[in-house]
């Protein structure tokens, strides 16, 4: 049996709305979909950007897709690592990475790169580096999953 993952029209479908997501927070409101932007806009961590309330909906909105999806379409399956310190400081590493490279995955790698932007292409080139050269030294020493 294929797993789910490993259907392609998934992570299209997801790609698609991702897009779309981005599209219409840049078109209507001249704001790029940066998730690390918008959650510290709804904690009051960043002065500028869009209105909390905005901020704080679209990032609401991410589990609560998730949420839906599940109902829809039955259970996400999900794997972590046991270890709730891996989960800690590979978050902390994660929120540290986005506010010193002014900005996350999804601001960057996708709508710095929809906009050619030279620094999200740096960005991304570093970060996606990066998450290869972590997934593949965990797997080395025993702790991937």
């Amino acid at each position: 049996m294929i797993p789910d993952y490993a259907i392609p029209v998934h992570g299209f479908v997801g790609g698609l709305m991702i897009g779309l997501a981005a599209a219409i927070m840049l078109l209507a409101l001249g704001r790029i979909a940066g998730v690390s932007g918008l959650l510290a806009r709804t904690m009051r961590i960043a002065d500028s950007g869009p209105p909390i309330l905005l901020a704080g909906l679209f990032v609401a909105g991410l589990p609560l897709g998730a949420l839906i999806v599940s109902l829809l379409a039955g259970p996400v399956e999900t794997r972590f690592p046991e270890s709730s310190l891996i989960l800690i400081v590979g978050g902390l590493v994660v929120g540290f990475g986005t506010r010193l490279g002014s900005g996350c995955t999804s601001g960057h790698g996708v709508c710095g790169l929809s906009r050619l932007s030279k620094r999200s292409i740096v960005a991304t080139l570093c970060f996606m580096g990066a998450g290869f050269a972590t997934v593949a030294a965990m797997n080395v020493t025993g702790l991937g999953w």
